[in-house]
C-alpha cells in the first residue's frame, strides 16, 4: 500500500484523493474515539464556541488554533493511500493523535506527568477495539454501512517538555474499503 505525501508537499499523486474518499471512515474513526472517551473518563472535556464537548477534536474541522489546546486530543489526519490490487479497494490514512498538559492549578503544575500518563492510559483504551462500523454522518441518524473502519496498534512518541508543557502524539493508520458511492 502506498501511503501519499502531504498536500503541501511534492511528488502527491493529485488524482489519489479524486479516486477514493476516507470521510465516512475517518468521521466513523473520531467518532468512536468521542464515543469511547466519554465513558472512559466524561470529565475530560473543552468548550469550544460555547459548549462544552468531550475533548477530542478533528483539527481540520475547527477554526485555526495556536497552540494546540492543553488536556485534549487532537486528530490530524497525514497522508492518503490505496491498494486497488484487492477484491475491493482499500484505502488508508494515516492519523496523528496530538495531546499535551500542563497540570493542575491545584499542584502549580508539577503532576503534570501524572496527567501525561492519564492521557496516554486514555488513548489506548480509546482506541481498543481496533475496529468500529462505518457510518455516513451526512444522514441523520447515521446510516450504518457495510464494512468496518479498523487500525493498528498506535506508535507513541517520545515526551517532549515545551515550556510548562508535557507534550505527545501518536500516530495509527487507519482503514477502510470502499464502499458503493464513496
Amino acid at each position: 500500500m502506498k501511503i501519499a505525501e502531504r498536500p503541501d508537499e511534492p511528488g502527491i499523486l493529485i488524482h489519489l484523493q479524486e479516486y477514493c474518499s476516507m470521510q465516512n471512515a475517518k468521521d466513523s474513526f473520531y467518532m468512536a474515539l468521542r464515543t469511547r472517551l466519554v465513558i472512559i473518563n466524561p470529565e475530560r472535556t473543552i468548550l469550544l464556541r460555547g459548549t462544552v464537548r468531550p475533548g477530542i477534536l478533528v483539527e481540520e474541522a475547527e477554526a485555526p488554533f495556536s497552540p494546540l489546546p492543553s488536556d485534549v486530543f487532537v486528530l490530524r489526519w497525514l497522508g492518503l493511500g490505496v491498494d486497488v490490487d484487492l477484491a475491493s479497494t482499500m484505502a488508508a490514512e494515516e492519523c496523528e493523535i496530538l495531546y499535551q498538559t500542563c497540570g493542575t492549578q491545584s499542584f502549580g503544575g508539577l503532576d503534570r506527568g501524572r496527567g501525561l500518563s492519564a492521557m496516554d492510559e486514555e488513548l489506548v483504551a480509546m482506541l481498543q477495539p481496533f475496529y468500529t462500523p462505518k457510518l455516513n454522518y451526512i444522514a441523520t441518524p447515521p446510516a450504518t454501512m457495510l464494512t468496518n473502519v479498523f487500525w493498528d496498534e498506535p506508535a507513541l512518541t517520545p515526551v517532549v517538555s515545551q515550556r510548562d508543557h508535557l507534550c505527545r502524539s501518536a500516530k495509527v493508520m487507519v482503514y477502510s474499503y470502499q464502499e458503493q458511492g464513496e
